[in-house]
């Protein structure tokens, strides 16, 4: 008895899938009411929320039942540093099944030589593969060098010298303005202190990524990672050509997929827009469109492999076996044929999207989409990101403000919402309803002014016109209606 891995809706034996589920949720409630009820009453109005709401923040979806239910285990209070067959604690037969499952769905699912299951978030992933990147390439070279088998063996003054060298090492990515990720070397962020670090970004007329700058940016610095991927870039990537790249200045590729691993999956992005036949590492997070528990995992060469395989301790504590098991779930679900319908109708729904917001006269960074992110540009609406996003929110539309190429108003007001398909797709929402959803948006921040400040207009600050909020409710609950969240499940 399985859920569709493609809604959480139910095939054939939906029903009693959905009773049980339904069953098992209010037991645990139950449980979890008799200990501090305002716990259980929280959890019961997230769901409310999230039933009644349009989800369209791009990181964010809706996993099954089996696989939060997963979460939910005595693999809670496990320790278990270490890797599989060579922990510090006892007993950890059971951690290594599950954890040894994670590994290999991820490995068939992905077609990579190695995964590694433990990270419990996408920056935890990315930090293993930063250090694993420097112990391969600059400490183990060190240690060889200096005759010592590690960094134990070493005498202070050597110990000093090898570890000015680690920690003087040169990182290229993407700049957050024009679509990286806070820890693609964004100065305030770790991954911006623990590297010299440089960014690219996109052309400044079209938004898109210029292969020959990346190019010339890589042979005049010189990077020992490069670092390819995006948070908020809503085109594909071509990572054969960033794989040139690396290999002509000697430089460790590295893709973050964080954001479209499920497309990866599902097949969607195949031959030079896959990532992980290009790249020598490749980190992700599972939850996002690959709709699973949040946490983190990283596929890896067979070169890397026993550096990332040390991520804890190099940097993690112990793993959290109960989301590594819910990692295994999600990723069997994953490796179902409906997995590709889903991943396929993330793209295409992101068209339609796109679409619907351009013939209604916005402005979309680079134009359009070929992936599950649609970036509006608000200041066509003379809003900044921040009033956007708290707009829509009282009309029951959910999104993050984002900074678009050469943001006037900065990070935090913002002048883009970023929007994601994945999560209405999961609910089953298509191309028509994703073009009523560009509508209901469209009409809300066409009636949104911000307010007048002692200063000037307010960043921060609105008016939405009156009855639109009431309006926008009510045409999002008929769309709602149609595409139920987890239907048949009841509390």
């Amino acid at each position: 008895m399985t859920a569709d891995s493609v809604t959480g809706r139910t095939p054939a034996l939906g029903a009693e899938y959905a009773e049980t589920a339904s069953e098992a949720y209010r037991a645990a409630l139950r449980v979890i009411e008799s200990v501090e009820p305002r716990i259980a009453d929280a959890t019961r109005k997230e769901l409310a929320d999230q039933r009644d709401s349009l989800k369209l923040i791009a990181s964010e979806n809706y996993a099954s039942p089996a696989v939060l239910l997963t979460m939910g285990t005595w693999f809670s209070d496990k320790y278990a540093e270490g890797t599989i067959g060579h922990r510090f604690y006892a007993a950890c037969q059971n951690v290594d099944t599950v954890e040894s499952l994670a590994a290999e769905h991820a490995r068939e699912l992905f077609g990579a030589p190695y995964a590694y299951a433990q990270p419990h978030s996408g920056i935890d992933a990315n930090l293993v593969a930063y250090w694993a990147i420097l112990a391969t390439r600059v400490e183990a070279p060190g240690l060889a060098e200096l005759g010592a088998k590690n960094v134990n063996d070493l005498s202070e003054a050597d110990w000093e010298s090898l570890r000015a060298k680690l920690g003087n090492q040169r990182l290229l990515g993407m700049s957050l303005d024009t679509g990286g990720h806070l820890t693609h070397g964004f100065r305030p962020n770790i991954s911006g202190k623990m590297f010299h670090q440089r960014q690219y970004g996109t052309d400044p007329e079209t938004g898109l990524l210029d292969y020959d700058v990346v190019a010339a940016a890589a042979r005049e610095f010189k990077p020992l990672v490069l670092v390819a991927g995006y948070s908020a870039y809503p085109r594909r990537v071509n990572f054969a050509k960033m794989r040139e790249i690396a290999d002509e200045v000697g430089a460790t590729l590295m893709v973050d997929m964080a954001h479209f691993a499920g497309l990866v999956a599902g097949k969607v992005f195949t031959g030079d827009e896959d990532p992980v036949p290009h790249a020598h590492v490749t980190t992700t997070t599972t939850h996002k469109s690959l709709r699973g528990p949040r946490g983190g995992l990283i596929l890896a060469t067979e070169e890397y492999a026993p550096a990332v395989d040390k991520g804890c301790p190099m940097v993690l504590g112990g793993p959290l076996s109960h989301v590594m098991a819910a990692k295994a779930v999600a990723l069997a679900e994953a490796r179902q044929p409906a997995f590709r319908e889903y991943a396929q109708n993330i793209a295409d729904n992101a068209k339609a999207l796109a679409e619907g917001f351009l013939k209604r006269g916005g402005r979309l960074v680079t134009g359009g989409t070929d992936n599950h992110i649609v970036l509006l540009d608000v200041t066509s609406f003379g809003l900044t990101g921040r009033q956007a996003e708290s707009a829509l929110l009282d009309a029951g539309i959910v999104t993050n403000r984002n900074s678009i190429p050469n943001d006037p108003n900065g990070a935090w007001y913002s002048s883009g919402i970023r929007f994601g398909t994945p999560a209405l797709t999961t609910r089953g929402f298509g191309a028509y309803d994703f073009d009523k959803v560009a509508e209901l948006v469209v009409e809300v921040l066409t009636n949104t002014q911000p307010t007048q400040a002692s200063s000037g207009l307010s960043k921060a600050k609105y008016t939405l016109a009156d009855g639109t909020a009431q309006r926008v409710h009510a045409a999002a609950a008929e769309l709602l209606e149609a595409n139920p969240l987890y239907p048949g499940l009841t509390l």
